[in-house]
């Protein structure tokens, strides 16, 4: 029996997909729910597994765009494991005279690419290699006015360098993040704000509870719950920040969808920590590391990455000290985190050595002003300065539920 395999729908609103890369050979066996495709949709990269075993016939090449119900390739639930890929056909064997002509190479006359005397000299002066000049006399000889013209931009390089390149298509969802932050860029009225933090009362709690918080709850104490936490409470005091743009209209959330960014295999991904506002630092931690090995196994879904009402993005963990980063539309907001470096600063009049971070708050000024702006991230600064009151309702351990 013949099974036609389908694009299934990754998802609402998406109706095209892209082949990224078929992990299988046309002929090969294949057994079910193995993966035989990468495709790539607007929103995210997934596996395309087989629904049956049998021998596989592909119907479209990688980097084709095919519709969400089409079909992509054909099983045959009697073809039998070993049976192998199947063999060129006489049809398709190029002929003799054929793969004589493709290695016929032309040669180059005696006078392609070498000076004439005057101009051999000109080279040696600039230092330019004869290979490097195009030349314009008779069968290809560099005049005296080819050298002249020649400049060392033209190509005078050391000795084995190589100039080599590579030209490949971007991935569907490369192109539409792309298409995203040029977008973000040229539709919204984006300005950034800075603010800095002193990170030495966060380090404190997490050397005092780190280990029984892993203990009681299986994940480590980190940065991103403190994070998240602050910025909920943020958008609580300032909810202009909570908001977006709908053409003349603003819609406020009661909610907060925090996306946050992390690194994957095929780039950036930006999966969302649902209601965050009624998850306690270990619930925070747990959903997080919970997206972010899904993003890092390629197994993050659209539904994963949709929605969201504002983001943090953690460029300290691949060493940034200072950013400005683009805003993630349609949301109005985006905190970016930096590396933690212990700087010396002012301390009730008195110069001390503090972990102290740069944050910075991309926003868009159509629908959020300058006081909220600043506001929104001088209480980020406060919360992330003074945790056990802001945070912890003065109890660290309750906070932690230990």
């Amino acid at each position: 029996m013949i099974l036609e395999m389908k694009v299934p729908s990754p998802g609402e609103s998406i109706t095209e997909v892209e082949i990224a890369q078929w992990l299988v050979s046309d002929g090969d066996y294949v057994e079910k729910d193995q993966a035989i495709a990468e495709v790539d949709s607007d929103k995210a990269t997934l596996e395309l597994p087989a629904e049956v075993s049998g021998t596989i016939t592909l119907k479209a090449e990688e980097g084709d765009a095919v519709a969400v119900g089409a079909v992509v390739c054909l099983i045959d639930t009697e073809g039998q494991p070993g049976e192998g890929a199947p063999t060129k056909t006489k049809a398709e064997e190029p002929t003799a005279p054929a793969a004589a002509a493709a290695t016929e190479v032309s040669s180059p006359t005696y006078a392609t690419q070498t000076p004439s005397p005057a101009a051999k000299k000109i080279l040696a002066e600039k230092g330019i290699a004869a290979e490097a000049v195009s030349g314009s006399g008779r069968g290809g000889r560099i005049t005296k006015a080819d050298a002249v013209k020649a400049t060392p931009s033209m190509g005078s390089m050391p000795a084995g360098g190589s100039r080599s390149q590579t030209r490949s298509k971007l991935s569907m969802l490369r192109r539409k993040v792309a298409e995203r932050l040029v977008e973000a860029k040229n539709e919204t009225a984006m300005l950034t704000t800075f603010n800095e933090a002193d990170m030495a009362p966060i380090f404190e709690l997490r050397n005092q509870y780190k280990d029984a918080f892993f203990e009681k709850h299986g994940v480590k104490l980190g940065f991103m719950s403190f994070f998240t936490k602050a910025v909920v409470r943020a958008l609580q005091l300032f909810p202009d920040v909570n908001s977006m743009m709908d053409e003349d209209h603003k819609i406020a959330f009661d909610y907060c969808d925090i996306s946050v960014a992390v690194s994957g295999p095929k780039g950036l991904m930006v999966p969302v920590v649902r209601n965050a506002e009624l998850l306690s630092f270990a619930g925070v931690e747990k959903e997080i590391g919970r997206l972010a090995t899904r993003a890092r196994d390629g197994k993050i879904t659209v539904d994963d990455m949709t929605g969201g009402t504002f983001t943090i993005s953690n460029g300290g963990v691949f060493g940034s000290m200072l950013s400005t980063p683009i805003i993630n539309p349609p949301q109005s907001g985006i905190l970016g985190m930096h590396n933690i470096i212990q700087r010396p600063v002012a301390i009730d009049g008195k110069v001390e050595i503090r972990p102290m971070m740069y944050l910075a708050l991309s926003y868009d000024h159509r629908i959020i002003d300058g006081r909220e702006s600043v506001g929104f991230l001088v209480a980020v600064k406060e919360a992330l300065e003074d945790p056990t009151s802001l945070l912890m309702d003065g109890d660290p351990k309750k906070a932690f539920e230990l």
